[in-house]
């Protein structure tokens, strides 16, 4: 239907290690409560999910979900291609794409809005990020063959920006809308937030997560102008957002925003200021240098990971996020994880969507203590 909003779901991929597979119980729990928010919205139509994992194809159809299987391996699988194919076949109009775990705090009324802003223009693009997006919303669904298809998902708001002509704007910011589940860091923030739906509490439930570091970065929020360290790919948006809410006092590097959706991390061009100086002084003098100007601190180590040149597989990066330095192998990350861990102060560890859509939910957990500015 021309009035309704399709939804395009893809979740993926091969799972190996055993981090990898605990996170894709999850990312299914919340896909699952996803689907359930998005059959109370009205102007929701169909909704499509791509797939390779059997166990969810079946619970997604009981959901009313059109199901296509994915039989290609990670190498062969190009996103945008099978993207437009889809949109193409099916002749979708108003399209709204997310990864499967994208936005698991988001609400009904939040996914209304979304579906307002695409029936109410002939053409736009909506985006939650302007440098690497995790949903994307666009009418109408012609646009897509406008532009090269693009190989990875957080390539798409780029491309269509860039190659349709067409105006993108940005969803509103909230912790609905940014919150990632990307990496073990978020499932840590997800643990703590009492938004996430009942699939996704019944299985973090059952997980055996340590809290502690975050609990203690929590305790430094809350607090009275104590210092925090932001480092990595972070973003104007949530600094205002932590200004405006929590007596803190920030001490930020940025850099790097955009790294994989501009090809910089594949072509090996990005580096990191922070990363030469971690070169310099080594991780357990950077640590306790960390420690001198702040009381906690949230690093998207994947800057520093890329600058160092480190080639990592996903379960050393998601062992370093959850503080697991004896099961490293890799020497440089096993260093680094090991001197976090055992800072004076919290050291969180995690990914692009820690220091975006994981520290908003935060501050919104902990709610406004003063508006000091």
């Amino acid at each position: 239907m021309d009035d309704a909003v399709s939804v395009v779901i893809f979740e993926g991929g091969e799972p190996s290690g055993e981090i990898e597979k605990m996170m894709v119980d999850v990312r299914h729990a919340v896909l699952l409560d996803n689907i359930n928010k998005m059959k109370q919205v009205d102007q929701i139509g169909s909704i499509y999910l791509l797939t390779n994992y059997p166990r969810l194809v079946g619970e997604a159809e009981l959901l009313g979900v059109k199901v296509l299987e994915n039989q290609l391996s990670e190498k062969q699988f190009h996103f945008g291609k099978v993207f437009s194919d889809l949109i193409n076949k099916e002749k979708l109009e108003n399209v709204f794409y997310m990864g499967g775990a994208s936005i698991p705090l988001v609400t009904v009324q939040e996914l209304e809005e979304i579906c307002a802003l695409l029936l109410n223009s002939p053409a736009i693009i909506y985006a939650n990020n302007a440098q690497s997006a995790d949903i994307i919303a666009f009418t109408p669904g012609r646009l897509i063959n406008k532009i090269e298809p693009p190989m990875m998902d957080n390539m798409l708001g780029f491309s269509l920006r860039d190659g349709t002509g067409v105006e993108q704007k940005l969803f509103r910011n909230t912790s609905g809308l940014l919150f990632d589940l990307d990496t073990p860091a978020d499932l840590l923030v997800l643990a703590g937030s009492p938004l996430a739906g009942p699939h996704t509490r019944q299985v973090m439930n059952s997980l055996n997560l340590d809290l502690s570091r975050l609990k203690r970065a929590k305790e430094v929020l809350r607090g009275d102008y104590e210092e925090v360290v932001l480092l990595g790919r972070v973003g104007a948006p949530v600094i205002a957002h932590l200004n405006q809410n929590l007596k803190v006092r920030l001490r930020i590097f940025s850099e790097e925003r955009g790294m994989k959706a501009l090809g910089r991390e594949g072509r090996g061009e990005a580096i990191s200021l922070m990363g030469f100086f971690l070169e310099e002084v080594g991780a357990r003098k950077f640590i306790d240098y960390l420690e001198k100007v702040a009381q906690c601190a949230f690093l998207d180590t994947r800057v520093l990971m890329v600058h160092l040149k480190q080639k990592l597989s996903a379960e050393e990066r998601f062992l370093s996020d959850l503080g697991c330095w004896q099961e490293i192998k890799n020497p440089v990350i096993r260093e680094f994880t090991r001197a976090a861990v055992e800072s004076k102060i919290p050291v969180v560890c995690g990914a692009h969507s820690l220091v975006l859509g994981g520290l908003w939910a935060l501050v919104d957990e902990i709610g406004p203590t003063h508006n000091y500015w």
